[in-house]
Parts: C-alpha cells; sequence; structure tokens
C-alpha cells in the first residue's frame, strides 16, 4: 500500500504512452520524457484521458471510493479560486468520474484505456472548458484541516490496518499511527480503547474527508479497501 502516491506518476506515464500512440503524438523533452508543461497537456482531450483513466487504475487496484477520495483531495490541494480554476476543477472531477465508471468495468489497465477512448469518440468526457456540462457529485471542502490522515486499508473485520498523512503523503501501521498520537504529533486524533484494542480516531470536526470519526469491529467480511462507510461520498456526477 505503500505505493499508493506512486501509482499516480505511474498510471500518468502509461496514459502518455498510450495516448502517444494511439492518438496523436505528444510533446517529448530531449531525454524522451514527456513534456507535461506543454500547452497540449491541459484543459484538452489529453488532460482528460489522464484525469479518467489515473481515477480508473486507482478503481482497479484499490477500489471507487479510495478513487473518489484521491481524486476529491487532489483537486483541493490544486485550487484556484479563478474562474477559470473552478472551470478546469469541473472538468477534472466530472472525466475523474468517468474514469471511475470505467475502472469497475475493465479486465486491465489496456482495457481501460480502450474503454476510455471509446467514452472519448462518443463525448463522454470533458474535454475544453467551454463544455457546459457540470459536475454534480459531492461539493469541495476548500479548506481542511493540517495533518489530514484517512484510513486506506482494513482487516477482513473492518478494523483500520493502515493510514495516509495527506500532507507528508506518509502511509503508517496502526502502531505507528498510535504511537505518533501519543507522542502530540496529531493532536486533532486521540487513542481509544473499543473492545479492548487501541484504536486511533479523530477528535469531532466538520471535514467530510476525515473517514476516522469511529472504528467499528465487524463479523462481516468486507472488500481490502472501503474507507467509504465512515465517509459521505455520493452522486459522483
Amino acid at each position: 500500500m505503500s505505493n499508493i502516491y506512486s501509482f499516480k506518476g505511474e498510471a500518468k506515464r502509461e496514459v502518455y504512452e498510450l495516448i502517444h500512440k494511439n492518438l496523436r503524438p505528444l510533446p517529448q523533452k530531449p531525454d524522451g520524457s514527456f513534456d507535461e508543461f506543454s500547452d497540449e497537456f491541459n484543459d484538452n482531450e489529453v488532460d482528460a484521458l489522464r484525469h479518467s483513466y489515473v481515477n480508473g487504475v486507482y478503481t482497479i487496484e484499490y477500489g471507487e471510493n479510495i478513487a473518489n477520495l484521491l481524486g476529491r483531495l487532489n483537486e483541493i490541494l490544486n485550487f484556484h479560486s479563478s474562474e477559470t480554476g473552478r472551470l478546469s476543477e469541473n472538468m477534472d472531477l466530472w472525466n475523474n468520474s468517468i474514469g471511475r465508471d470505467y475502472g469497475k468495468i475493465s479486465k486491465s489497465r489496456s482495457h481501460l484505456f480502450d474503454q476510455l477512448l471509446l467514452a472519448l469518440k462518443r463525448g463522454e468526457l470533458i474535454t475544453n472548458l467551454e463544455d457546459n456540462r457540470r459536475y454534480k457529485g459531492d461539493k469541495l471542502i476548500k479548506r481542511r484541516q493540517n495533518n489530514l490522515v484517512i484510513v486506506i486499508k482494513e482487516s477482513t473485520t473492518g478494523e483500520n490496518l493502515e493510514f495516509l498523512d495527506i500532507d507528508s503523503k506518509r502511509v503508517m501501521s496502526k502502531d505507528q499511527f498510535i504511537a505518533e498520537i501519543k507522542q502530540g504529533n496529531y493532536p486533532k486524533y486521540s487513542v481509544r480503547k473499543i473492545n479492548g484494542t487501541e484504536v486511533p480516531v479523530s477528535n469531532q470536526d466538520r471535514f467530510d474527508f476525515n473517514n476516522l470519526g469511529r472504528t467499528i469491529l465487524r463479523s462481516a467480511t468486507p472488500k481490502v479497501l472501503q474507507p467509504s462507510k465512515l465517509v459521505n461520498l455520493t452522486n459522483y456526477r
């Protein structure tokens, strides 16, 4: 799970290669890497495929809800209050949700790209800022707490096992996170005993991204990653 952030860079490189071979040549630097600072990578079909593909890959590898959460957090970290920024954000969130939809039904990453390329041709993706379609999913929170930590892995009984510090991008085990809390490094979190077991929980706050509000040990047999049951993520588009 420690590669949850490196996955984004890996997926971006993959989709650029696929676009370069299957859609149109992309600008490259002298060393052969793609020049992401070129205007040809922003607010167009390349941008649309990048966002949808990365979210699709996250969905395949980690589940739809983790993909949604990380996509929304990425927009917060890169938020711009200008009108152009808001339109770009709308475009990104729309395409993220398309990627998640196809990620759920794709058998592989190559299958995902093939499906997204067809979606692009059918006009399902937003490829310019003049598109008047609007993303109607959860509204973004423009402010969030520092040192926000989310659950990224659970046991088969629903116990939170791995945690991600959004700012430092550090992945922590439950024991590591508990130790950090006890040392005072995460003042917005505390340690409680539930059923005789120490668990990290968040202090009450107003942030819907905070999925440590409470920890429940269940006897059900769930998925590997499902923080969404503690996060309000509905109406993706």
